[in-house]
């Protein structure tokens, strides 16, 4: 079997045979962002059943696809359909998507997801802006062999989500009119939405949001240096004295309430690092 280094390596001749471009943005739609790829001029969609080591997306309202081509004047690589720990699947396969992106050459890594509201001051379909998580998924996408040529043994995580990111979100925000918080995502392996008592613990740990993905993408998206923004859809609201049965349908279309603002929070950012691109600044 091909060890972690030569997997990526196949992974990303299979996508450069179908598309040579380098893109600079990685994007993983999550729940209430697939029209995102409407806006997108696409210029090769590949499934992922055609990328040797990719796993199936399984889960509600994924496609299962790589969406590549241009954005803002960027090219992009997005990923309609992410890979959650609960699909059976390991966090090594669940983050191996993001380790190619980053063969592919991408520098930024843009993450969406939906999430219940632990803050009380949240409502079912606002947006906020992860500046921390809490890691509470009972496992790492680190653990195991260290493959120095694909990241540090021990990386850094003072700083995994872009504070310059995060301020320019804040700011299109404003402009637009319309809610975004800052806060912190709680990350559980689910299937399951949780109970009473875990919502009480997960707000008294610190948590504003909880769900159940992005965390192992943005541990691993640490390990090999990109910049991270995560915005998730607020779709529910967990307050445990006022709890009512949450269904996977309602999420959905909850987080589809807000994609139009998630939208403009894309685009804005884009249209930054296409002018920090002109000006130099960009890595």
């Amino acid at each position: 079997m091909p060890d972690l280094t030569q997997q990526i390596e196949n992974s990303a001749a299979a996508i450069e045979k179908l598309w040579p471009r380098r893109p600079r943005i990685g994007i993983i739609l999550g729940t209430g962002l697939g029209r995102l790829v409407e806006e997108i001029h696409v210029e090769q969609t590949i499934p992922y059943e055609a990328i040797p080591h990719f796993p199936r997306s399984t889960a509600l309202g994924h496609k299962g696809q790589l969406a590549c081509g241009q954005l803002a004047g960027l090219s992009v690589v997005t990923m309609e359909g992410r890979f959650h720990a609960y699909e059976g699947y390991s966090f090594a396969e669940t983050t191996f998507p993001v380790r190619v992106m980053h063969r592919l050459g991408i520098n930024l890594l843009i993450v969406s997801n939906a999430s219940g509201g632990l803050n009380p001051r949240f409502r079912s379909g606002e947006i906020m802006v992860i500046e921390d998580h809490i890691n509470l998924m009972s496992d790492n996408p680190l653990v195991g062999i260290q493959h120095e040529q694909v990241g540090p043994r021990y990386p850094d995580m003072s700083e995994p989500y872009d504070l310059a990111l995060i301020d320019r979100t804040l700011q299109i925000a404003r402009r637009e009119d319309f809610v975004v918080h800052r806060g912190v995502y709680v990350a559980l392996t689910g299937p399951n939405y949780e109970t009473r008592a875990e919502y009480r613990f997960l707000r008294g740990i610190g948590g504003d949001v909880v769900g159940m993905s992005t965390v192992p993408e943005v541990i691993v998206a640490a390990h090999i240096g990109l910049r991270v923004l995560a915005l998730s859809t607020i779709t529910n609201i967990c307050l445990p004295d006022f709890l009512e049965p949450t269904k996977a349908e309602d999420v959905v279309e909850a987080a589809e309430m807000a994609e139009a603002n998630m939208r403009k929070i894309v685009a804005g950012i884009l249209q930054f690092e296409s002018a920090r691109l002109r000006t130099g600044l960009a890595r």
